[in-house]
């Protein structure tokens, strides 16, 4: 195989999670080989450099291996390198970062967990059996 289309490279290296959105970023011009931009049935070959844009980042690729299926992540990892800058993979390291914030709470604050619901079951309980108590003092 001498060349594969670039919606199919960029979908079967999990580049892009379905093969629609990579042919969608190739035609809003969102991937490049050297400054030209690729149609979905463009074809890439070994060795081309592609600069794709996605969520406002700028990746750069080298395509190593050619592939047309879809494979697993272990598997696509040796189809390419990856050529994008340092400062673009920090940008992107805090974005998704922040994105993951929203995962993790601190204790007592948000929905309560069912252990801390069970807790409170308890304690409303207990309150419940004080009232049946006789708290009339003897004389």
């Amino acid at each position: 195989m001498d060349k594969v289309r670039v919606d199919k490279w960029l979908w079967s290296v999990r580049i892009f999670k379905s093969r629609t959105l990579a042919s969608n970023a190739c035609k809003k011009g969102h991937v490049r080989v050297d400054g030209q931009i690729l149609k979905p049935s463009s074809f890439v070959k070994r060795g081309d450099l592609l600069e794709v844009r996605k969520n406002n980042f700028n990746m750069r690729f080298k395509v190593v291996d050619l592939i047309e299926k879809r494979v697993s992540a272990k598997l696509a990892e040796p189809c390419y390198e990856d050529h994008t800058p340092e400062e673009e993979l920090n940008k992107f390291k805090a974005w998704f970062m922040n994105g993951r914030a929203a995962e993790f709470r601190e204790k007592g604050a948000g929905r309560p967990t069912k252990r801390d619901r069970r807790q409170i079951d308890g304690f409303k309980e207990g309150d419940s059996m004080l009232e049946q108590l006789d708290w009339e003092e003897e004389e």
